[in-house]
């Protein structure tokens, strides 16, 4: 009788080798399962820690960015000087965006943004060296401004050439679908701590304002060098997933505007920047006017102004909610058009309140709360439009190239405003700045009606109809309601 040997039988070792193939496959799949559940996680606590960070960084601009034209005007800036204070930051510190995406070429998106950011942090001391130069060195009202410029159009030209980074580094954290929500949640609670950043720097300045202001100043932007610092420091605990980026995936900037009016993204473009153009003909100098037209204290001029940062972080997460389910395009529709009542409200003040001056405050922190409320969706939009039509290798370039399109806007509106407002003090009668807000007002109707209507949704979403809104708020009961607008909630889902 003959035996076979199992080794030499090949019906046995066929056998083993697909048990073998189907035993590695398993182990294949746990561990791509395994590597999926920790890059999942990774993806989660980094979403959180980017709230955490961006709290801190909050602060610096509660504290620091919302009290730079009050210092200006503390340190004598005229209006032509605050046209140039917010315009040339903007332009120039988002033409450097435009060398983000080479940056990211050669550099991780980690190791730039925690260079950049510890650098910005330094440069509100820097900021303070301006009250230095006025109040203890006797430097002049032109000397300290000048500097004063340079000083902040570098430290925003920092914090614009990281944006792109941000972004990009960003969409690989958030999913697509859920990218409202979570930005209108993190938007949410950072205006919360800007808020409260804000309220600490009002009351601050008008405790010091009896005495010696620029104390108040050297103390806000002395928190705001923490605070950024310590939000730098916060980075290095992000989860940066691996970019690879496309050969071919750069054009340049000229490239880009020769084509923008052919291209769906391209007109969303257009349309973002001539809106800035007419938002920035104003917002630089509601500042200005309640300071020095309406002589407001530091403290009314924080209760108006914060007015609309409580809004905003109320209405955050509805817009985004909105806009995951109707579109980006759609909301941007609806708040471009309702951004003309805000300069139009401020236009109007002057003759609603012309003979009743206690109602003035109220009425203007109505307007301020209604502008927090349109912008909540408006900017949260803009951005979320662009994570919707652009690919994740072209993030950055195309991010900057929006910003820097759209700072040519804001430099023309801020600078234009500002030049106007210094040729004369009246004009038909009033104020030159209501003049201004009732320009701004116009041009932002009038491009609203004819720019943003051309630009295109990008993804599937529901139609929308205002019925849609009467029919939800027929079922809106008090519970309901606090779940859409509950202020503290931080799962970074």
């Amino acid at each position: 009788m003959e035996i076979k040997n199992p080794i030499y039988d090949l019906n046995f070792l066929r056998q083993r080798v697909k048990e073998k193939r189907l035993d590695a496959e398993r182990r294949l799949q746990e561990l791509r399962k395994e590597l999926k559940g920790d890059f999942e996680h990774k993806r989660k606590d980094s979403r959180r820690i980017s709230i955490v960070e961006g709290s801190f960084n909050a602060v610096t601009d509660g504290a620091g960015s919302r009290y730079i034209s009050p210092f200006a005007l503390a340190l004598g800036a005229n209006n032509t000087q605050i046209g140039f204070l917010t315009s040339l930051p903007a332009l120039i510190g988002n033409f450097f965006q435009i060398f983000s995406s080479r940056a990211m070429e050669r550099f991780s998106r980690k190791s730039i943004m925690i260079l950049t950011t510890t650098v910005q942090s330094f440069f509100w001391l820097l900021v303070i060296v301006a009250g230095v130069l006025f109040y203890f060195w006797g430097a002049g009202t032109t000397i300290s401004i000048i500097y004063l410029i340079i000083i902040y159009t570098v430290l925003t030209a920092i914090g614009s050439f990281y944006a792109p980074v941000w972004s990009s580094w960003m969409k690989d954290l958030v999913d697509p679908d859920k990218s409202g929500v979570y930005f209108g949640m993190r938007s949410k609670v950072i205006g919360f701590i800007s808020l409260i950043a804000m309220l600490g720097g009002g009351f601050l300045l008008d405790h010091f304002k009896q005495t010696k202001v620029f104390i108040g100043f050297f103390i806000l932007f002395g928190i705001c060098f923490f605070a950024r610092l310590i939000s730098s420091q916060l980075l290095r605990k992000k989860y940066e997933p691996e970019l690879s980026i496309e050969k071919d995936y750069h054009f340049s900037l000229l490239q880009f505007i020769k084509k923008m009016r052919h291209n769906n993204f391209g007109r969303f473009v257009i349309a973002s920047a001539l809106l800035d153009f007419a938002i920035n003909m104003a917002s630089p100098f509601f500042a200005v006017y309640m300071l020095n037209e309406l002589g407001f204290s530091y403290a009314t001029f924080t209760i108006i102004t914060v007015s609309s940062i409580i809004s905003n972080f109320i209405f955050m997460p509805l817009w985004g909610k909105f806009a995951d389910r109707y579109g980006n395009v759609k909301t941007l529709k609806i708040t471009a058009f309702l951004t003309p009542l805000v300069p139009l409200g401020w236009f109007f003040s002057f003759f609603l309140f012309k003979n009743h001056a206690a109602g003035l405050v109220p009425f203007l922190v109505f307007i301020e709360f209604y502008s927090g409320f349109v912008f909540a969706g408006y900017r949260l939009t803009q951005s979320n439009f662009i994570y919707d039509a652009v690919t994740r290798q072209r993030m950055a370039l195309c991010t900057s190239y929006f910003n820097f399109i759209s700072s040519i806007g804001t430099f023309i509106g801020a600078t234009l405003a500002g030049f106007l407002a210094s040729q004369a003090d009246l004009v038909f009668g009033i104020s030159i700045f209501l003049g201004i807000f009732l320009l701004s007002g116009l041009l932002r109707i009038f491009f609203a009606l004819f720019y943003m209507r051309r630009v295109n949704e990008v993804r599937m979403v529901e139609s929308f109809q205002f019925v849609d809104i009467k029919e939800r708020m027929k079922i809106m009961t008090p519970d309901r309601l606090w779940q859409y607008l509950r202020v503290f909630d931080f799962k970074a889902e």
